[in-house]
């Protein structure tokens, strides 16, 4: 079991932000996320658009500004828990006892829910009793790239993610991408690798068709693909790769007995603690009066709960707060001489 001063639930800006906060007051962390790596909403929905509204940065990607953030904690060496997920939170005198989907335990006196509008998953398959492929022959992300290949793989999807994989893993097996439009929502460039690719007989590209079916017992033996004009064609194939997105849900959360209204967790606007001692919520999944939905309320927010853990987690210490310009412990914190 890892013993450590605060959990960070959710590895978006306002997360990463929050293991500064703890690391300048001299206090370690853990970050868990469900995804597969940092920057939550930015780095999933929006990495290359422009963000205006962060103090003293004009303009910045949302990689750009989950890549400084990054860059800023790194003198912390803060471990990082992802594709993990917090399946259940149990109180233990005074600390919280977290367990994960991967059977990880951590013991803390704080938890900080920085989990945006909550976890994010894959937007499964419609058709009926894929369950029984999934983790064989259905997959909805590349955890390692080594077990796809030599294979027969089909990707459905339409965006980066799908471009990407399909153009990275074409170098090793055989693709077959699958769209249900005739436009494609991923980046130009990549794209146009995977058209040159296509032209070249090292990829198939079918667009306007969806899945209609798949054959095999135990794993996916063939597919059969629909058009919208009724043309089926079957393919084939060892692995599905499904990228159509990411749901928003609220998750095991919703059970941990926290106050929630419309999927918002309430807090004071005091120090953002929820109606669970030494549980607190920022960023978008905390609700309060006057809550702005922005990156910089979230940050404005961390900052305040990280002193009242500072509290929890040093019950005989005196809470003093310094300016990160003056402070010799700040400093010795950050390697700064």
């Amino acid at each position: 079991m890892n013993k450590v001063d605060a959990i960070i639930i959710g590895a978006g800006p306002v997360g990463l932000f929050a293991v500064h906060q703890l690391g300048i007051k001299g206090l370690n962390a853990v970050v868990i996320d469900n995804l597969d790596k940092a920057g939550g909403q930015c780095i999933e929905l929006y990495p290359d658009k422009p963000i205006y509204d962060i103090p003293a940065v004009p303009e910045c990607t949302g990689k750009e500004l989950t890549d400084r953030l990054l860059e800023q904690i790194k003198p912390f060496k803060t471990n990082f828990y992802l594709n993990e997920r917090v399946d259940e939170v149990k109180s233990q005198e005074d600390n919280w006892l977290v367990k994960t989907n991967n059977n990880n335990q951590f013991l803390a006196p704080n938890i900080i829910i920085a989990g945006g509008v909550g976890s994010f998953e894959p937007r499964k398959l419609s058709l009926k009793d894929t369950e029984k492929y999934e983790g064989k022959s259905i997959f909805y992300s590349v955890k390692n790239k080594e077990n796809f290949k030599n294979k027969n793989i089909c990707i459905f999807g339409g965006g980066d993610t799908a471009l990407d994989w399909a153009l990275e893993l074409s170098k090793f097996s055989k693709i077959t991408l699958i769209h249900r439009r005739e436009e494609f929502r991923g980046a130009k460039h990549t794209l146009s690798q995977l058209k040159k690719k296509e032209k070249d007989g090292k990829i198939v590209i079918k667009t306007s068709f969806q899945l209609e079916n798949i054959e095999g017992e135990e794993t996916i033996k063939s597919i059969i693909i629909k058009n919208e004009n009724g043309k089926t064609e079957k393919i084939s194939t060892d692995i599905i790769l499904s990228f159509f997105g990411l749901v928003m849900k609220l998750g095991p959360i919703a059970e941990w007995g926290l106050n929630i209204d419309k999927k918002k967790i309430t807090v004071n606007s005091y120090n953002f603690e929820t109606n669970k001692k030494g549980i607190f919520a920022v960023g978008d999944i905390c609700n309060y009066p006057g809550k702005l939905k922005l990156i910089l309320s979230g940050f404005h927010e961390v900052a305040l709960a990280a002193v009242e853990c500072f509290k929890r987690a040093r019950p005989n210490e005196k809470y003093k707060f310094e300016f990160t310009t003056s402070s010799k412990a700040i400093k010795d914190r950050l390697g700064k001489k």
